[in-house]
């Protein structure tokens, strides 16, 4: 496989991005999808989350202030400098560390729930593959995953040129449609997590013509 630093280099727009006010502001929210799962977090007792891709924290921060054992990492300095200083205004700790979504520097099964939000599909299939591995490798047994993946019914599917299967790169774009981005449909979504078992799965319109996959699994 070609090495996926090659390949997962979104982060290199978003770098920029989150020097900008208003992208910060226009994620500064948790979604509700995350926040749906914290009766069930409390229940089963799953009290340290990783958060993968965090951005600027706003899902580890929501979890945080819930009273989780939280850890984000992304790869962008300049989100990571604004999560450590919402969570220190916040009065709470979040454990942040630079890192890449694919190389999860951590303990066999040491979480007990990982958020992967707008992330893992930052290459090609065999990125987001590799990913899902690291994902079910830190998470225990029947630890949680909520995440998001690109459908094949987003509007920007099959745009710019085709540099893996289902993987595209648009040169002209203003965002990070200029690096890779991974579409799937769900067959291959459940087949990129067949070491877990599915408990919810949606094709969600984030946006206009943006759906994405919203899941959420559990590790077998």
């Amino acid at each position: 496989m070609d090495d996926p630093a090659q390949l997962a280099t979104a982060h290199e727009a978003w770098e920029e991005r989150w020097q900008r006010p208003e992208v910060r502001g226009a994620w500064s929210q948790p979604d509700p999808l995350v926040e749906s799962l914290v009766p069930l977090l409390r229940q089963r007792g799953l009290g340290r989350v990783l958060d993968v891709g965090c951005g600027i924290g706003r899902h580890a921060l929501f979890l945080a202030l819930e009273g989780f054992s939280v850890v984000g990492i992304d790869a962008s300095p300049s989100a990571l400098d604004s999560a450590r200083a919402r969570a220190a205004a916040a009065g709470v700790a979040v454990e942040y560390r630079s890192g890449s979504f694919y190389e999860l520097a951590f303990p066999d099964e040491s979480f007990g729930a990982v958020v992967a939000w707008n992330v893992i599909y930052h290459g090609d299939g065999a990125v987001a593959a590799r990913a899902v591995a690291e994902i079910h490798r830190v998470l225990r047994p029947r630890g949680l995953c909520v995440g998001t993946m690109l459908s094949t019914r987003n509007a920007q599917y099959g745009q710019g040129r085709e540099v893996r299967p289902n993987t595209f790169i648009v040169d002209s774009a203003p965002d990070d449609k200029v690096h890779p981005h991974f579409y799937c449909d769900a067959a291959t979504l459940l087949d990129l997590h067949r070491g877990f078992e599915l408990l919810t799965l949606a094709d969600h319109e984030q946006a206009p013509g943006a759906n994405h996959w919203r899941y959420l699994f559990e590790r077998r």
